[in-house]
């Protein structure tokens, strides 16, 4: 009987043993640049070349819903410019003219990564977009995000002056995840973008971990050649905010679900 009691004991011991090992071995991943943070005390559990200068593509937007949060009224109505229907890349098919209230565009640019109405937003709130991207470098030097320097708002390639890390763009996304209206919008899988003449246009959220990853509640997606695939990615899970950067990762979504999961098991969740 005793013999069997150690033995047993020794199993446990064991089983245990290779659960917490394997639960402090971080992931392999195949993104460039990356790094998982605890939102709310910037404690970071895993990365890698966090601070390599790196293209943001449409995680860009990131900040331009900050700034047009923290500048603009939510309920104040954007008119469409034509060279803001005209930009380039993802669009939320917006047309010359088009009228809206800020709210919509700014839910609308994040779930289908809209260029044009970042242009738009950008517009609207600054007056000029050169004037919104101001508002947008003040802040992230306000953020930490000392690495980090915007020539637009939407994320499309610039290679000297728009530019980010791994790292400051989690620090942006922490600042950002403290704003409800941020939060809110960033968790939203579908929304009803309504226009004043009563179109309405629906659209899904790109991140696709929203509708696969238990807990997930953001953030952004993002893509450019000269970036390629990009995600910052939010989950909570017994109150606890985790965020995960990935850039230039041709599996981002399997990479950020297992940034995730290590970062839950770090935390004992």
């Amino acid at each position: 009987m005793r013999r069997q009691m150690v033995l047993l004991l020794f199993i446990i011991i064991f089983i245990w043993g290779n659960t917490a090992w394997a639960a402090m071995v971080p992931p392999q991943i195949d993104a460039e640049a990356a790094v998982l943070i605890v939102a709310n005390t910037k404690q970071v559990l895993f990365e890698k070349n966090p601070y390599d200068i790196m293209y943001p593509a449409s995680t860009t937007k990131i900040m331009t819903l900050i700034t047009a949060l923290e500048k603009g009224n939510p309920n104040s109505i954007v008119t469409v410019s034509s060279s803001a229907a005209a930009c380039d890349g993802s669009s939320l098919d917006l047309h010359t003219g088009d009228k809206l209230s800020l709210n919509n565009a700014m839910t609308g640019m994040m779930l289908v990564s809209g260029n044009d109405a970042a242009e738009a937003i950008a517009e609207k709130v600054a007056g000029s977009i050169p004037a919104f991207v101001s508002m947008m470098n003040v802040n992230a030097q306000k953020i930490g995000a000392l690495s980090t320097h915007f020539s637009n708002p939407h994320g499309l390639p610039d290679p000297y002056n728009h530019y980010t890390t791994a790292y400051d763009l989690a620090l942006i996304t922490a600042y950002g995840m403290q704003n409800k209206d941020f939060a809110k919008i960033v968790s939203s899988r579908d929304y009803d973008v309504s226009f004043l003449n009563g179109k309405k246009i629906h659209v899904s959220n790109t991140n696709k971990l929203l509708k696969t990853y238990p807990g997930a509640n953001g953030i952004k997606t993002g893509y450019t050649d000269a970036a390629g695939d990009c995600l910052v990615a939010g989950a909570n899970r017994g109150g606890v905010q985790l965020i995960a950067v990935l850039l230039n990762d041709d599996y981002r979504w399997d990479d950020a679900a297992k940034l995730l999961d290590y970062g839950f098991q770090q935390v004992g969740l």
